[in-house]
């Protein structure tokens, strides 16, 4: 959930001058952006997957205090509980082999993390929502020791009035019940891509995101099951959304009191109107004084703007020599189920992203913004079953939207990119062959438990099995 802070106690003078200092940020970040002072190109791209540490048995263990200081690697870093961490690889040109360099990265690290886990007697799993997860486990004392995470959880429920977190959920079975934090954010875990993208492009760049959100996450789907229930097919979405919920009751249907998002509309201009939104309607959560670090690197913009969850979120970076650059954060998809699958999921969307916003006319006259986030909701809940109204008012199932229309168009924005032949064809071969066999991770997990029983533990054990194999999720057998 972002970086760590020093304190997690805040006073009304805290606040009233972290609101000033954001105004004072948002009005630089205006300038910047209106005197071109951003780097000019885009295609860089990245990406940071949250994994769970689980013991011999698939059961959470909550040991990421002695996993990071035995791995001692900047690019793990621990998450919200105790018994998850994140990875991160270095960002690289989209252009000629990065997609096997991101693969060589990614399992590089993966397979550290999993040895060090191995001396702990436990394992590292990419899963959206771990199925042996239990409620009980999502506790305060398996809360990560940052300050950060104190500080948000305190912040959240003094704004609730001390109410509860309420959850429901309606899927295939239906969840409903409360729980006094926010720890059942920890339930998930994501594979969030990055990309660069010049300034006059951000806000194609922003839409197009938003418009692939529904096939990513229906062709991405890995989080079908929370506390034994079958729910959605991912069951991230609603779960991420409810369990930071900055208000209940008579205001939990305002968007502005949702801090998980998938937003208000698209952008019009620039990636100027999300910051200022973040600015005007969403209260901030850690009022941190941070007048010590570098004004001209907005650090009080950038510290509120990681309190606001959206699932297409924009990210201010900068370079070595302090040029302001922009970014575009993809948060739809879960971790999971292979690397491989992970490795294609991104060549996925990095095709299609950089089509998309070329389109002409644009997708904001192609779809309208109701119906982009009604297709999002649908496509979480059916996954590829999910019946979608696409561009021009063309009307169909996910599955036959991706294989007919969505893939040619990935190969086309791939191929724009320079990106390897022989590794377009593996990695969108192998989404290709996943759709075909609607075998997503949620699907094998569904298949499993409908024909070895309700044992959430067989089914963990077998689901980290297969993914040590290295084989995509389409090819495991049942």
């Amino acid at each position: 959930m972002g970086q760590e802070i020093c304190q997690s106690h805040f006073t009304r003078q805290d606040f009233r001058r972290f609101r000033a200092r954001l105004r004072q940020e948002t009005a630089t970040l205006s300038d910047w952006l209106h005197t071109g002072r951003f780097v000019p190109t885009g295609g860089v791209a990245g990406f940071e997957i949250e994994a769970w540490l689980v013991d011999r048995h698939g059961q959470p263990a909550p040991l990421n205090r002695v996993f990071l200081e035995r791995l001692a690697d900047p690019l793990v870093v621990p998450e919200l509980s105790l018994f998850n961490i994140e990875l991160n690889t270095p960002p690289l040109p989209l252009h000629g082999d990065v997609l096997r360099r991101m693969h060589t990265n990614l399992e590089s690290l993966w397979r550290r993390c999993q040895q060090v886990a191995a001396e702990l007697e436990a394992a590292v799993a990419l899963i959206g929502i771990l199925p042996t997860l239990r409620l009980e486990d999502l506790t305060l004392e398996h809360m990560s020791a940052q300050q950060r995470y104190r500080a948000i959880n305190e912040q959240i429920l003094q704004r609730r009035r001390g109410r509860p977190m309420e959850l429901a959920i309606h899927g295939a079975e239906t969840l409903s019940l409360t729980h006094p934090d926010v720890m059942l954010e920890a339930a998930t875990t994501s594979f969030q891509t990055h990309l660069q993208v010049a300034a006059p492009e951000a806000a194609a760049f922003f839409n197009a995101a938003l418009a692939l959100s529904a096939p990513m996450v229906a062709v991405a789907a890995n989080s079908p099951l929370l506390f034994g229930k079958t729910l959605w097919q991912e069951t991230r979405i609603p779960l991420f959304e409810q369990g930071v919920a900055l208000a209940g009751g008579v205001r939990a249907n305002d968007p502005n009191y949702w801090r998980v998002t998938f937003g208000s509309g698209y952008i019009q201009e620039s990636l100027l109107e999300l910051f200022v939104e973040n600015q005007a309607h969403y209260p901030p959560l850690l009022p941190v004084d941070l007048s010590a670090e570098p004004a001209e690197q907005l650090p009080h913009l950038r510290l509120h703007n990681g309190t606001i969850w959206r699932w297409n979120r924009p990210l201010l970076g900068f370079e070595a020599d302090g040029t302001p650059h922009l970014r575009i954060e993809h948060r739809v998809m879960p971790a999971g189920p292979s690397i491989p699958d992970t490795i294609a999921n991104a060549a996925l969307y990095y095709g299609l992203v950089h089509e998309l916003a070329r389109a002409t006319p644009p997708v904001t006259a192609m779809l309208d913004f109701a119906q982009c986030r009604a297709n999002f909701y649908a496509a979480a809940r059916e996954g590829l079953r999910a019946e979608v109204v696409w561009l021009n008012g063309r009307r169909g199932s996910l599955r036959q939207l991706l294989l007919e229309e969505l893939l040619p168009l990935a190969r086309r924005g791939l191929r724009a990119l320079d990106i390897h032949a022989a590794d377009m064809n593996e990695y969108l071969d192998l989404i290709a062959a996943r759709i075909a066999s609607g075998r997503t991770g949620a699907d094998w997990q569904r298949r499993f438990l409908a024909r070895h029983g309700p044992d959430l533990s067989a089914l963990t054990l077998a689901y980290l099995e297969q993914q040590r194999s290295g084989e995509p999720v389409w090819r495991w057998p049942d």
